[in-house]
């Protein structure tokens, strides 16, 4: 079997409507999206680990983020939380230098800072096979990951709209596991690179929406559908942030 990703089998020519669609809600500002990233970087880090079964109340990830220790939780789930504040404080300082970059060295940076102490081995592609919980599909093979990666992130750049492109990236990078764990953490800073770097809010899925999300991951890896994923993020992205958006849908 070939070693490419299936998102190569994506007709990006297709992913046009989707990106009109966003250009009808929002219009790029840097300065507007970091500023707003930064105000609700204690909501994402909650969103974020609520989703991966952390019991932390907002409150107590409020608490811990301001230096002071909370009681009656396990030490890895104080971890997971301050490594997420890590690698969130890596990604800002990277769109702010202009260093953020789509390849595997600034991935495997997120990723050793998301799940330091928490996986077999952080930082680096997986060097075993694994399974994901709740389906039968299996990532691809670790001995392919490499060849992949640089397939797929090909396709991925051929994606012009940068809200899409995340979108595309962050499907990837979770269908592909290329590492231990910490694969759909690692995908959401991504993902919120390219928003950042291109001005565009940030990629938030709330804890409200754990049940949805599980169910759409669970159904994009079970039948790779790329386009009904971007398609389904589309819209909770535009839900999310037309709040913020500094101009009015156009009729």
């Amino acid at each position: 079997m070939e070693n490419i990703s299936d998102i190569t089998l994506l007709d990006t020519n297709s992913l046009s409507v989707f990106g009109q669609k966003i250009n009808k809600y929002f219009n790029p500002d840097k300065d507007l999206s970091f500023f707003l990233a930064k105000k609700e970087k204690t909501e994402y880090i909650y969103n974020v680990v609520y989703l991966e079964g952390n019991p932390m109340t907002y409150p107590e990830v409020e608490t811990l983020l301001d230096g002071i220790t909370v009681g009656g939780h396990k030490i890895s789930d104080e971890l997971q939380v301050l490594n997420q504040n890590k690698s969130v404080e890596f990604l800002f300082n990277a769109v702010r230098n202009n260093e953020f970059k789509l390849d595997k060295e600034t991935l495997c940076k997120l990723n050793g800072l998301v799940s330091f102490e928490e996986s077999l081995a952080w930082g680096k592609f997986r060097t075993a096979n694994i399974k994901i919980g709740g389906t039968d599909y299996l990532p691809p093979e670790s001995d392919k990951l490499d060849s992949i990666f640089l397939d797929g992130l090909t396709k991925i750049n051929q994606i012009s709209h940068p809200v899409i492109k995340a979108i595309a990236f962050f499907g990837f990078l979770c269908r592909n596991q290329f590492f231990w764990d910490g694969n759909k953490r690692t995908a959401r800073l991504a993902a919120n690179g390219i928003l950042l770097s291109n001005g565009y809010f940030i990629f938030n899925i709330k804890s409200k929406d754990k049940q949805i999300f599980n169910e759409t991951m669970i159904d994009f890896y079970n039948t790779g559908d790329y386009k009904k994923l971007i398609g389904f993020f589309t819209d909770y992205y535009i839900k999310q942030n037309l709040l913020n958006a500094k101009i009015s849908p156009n009729e």
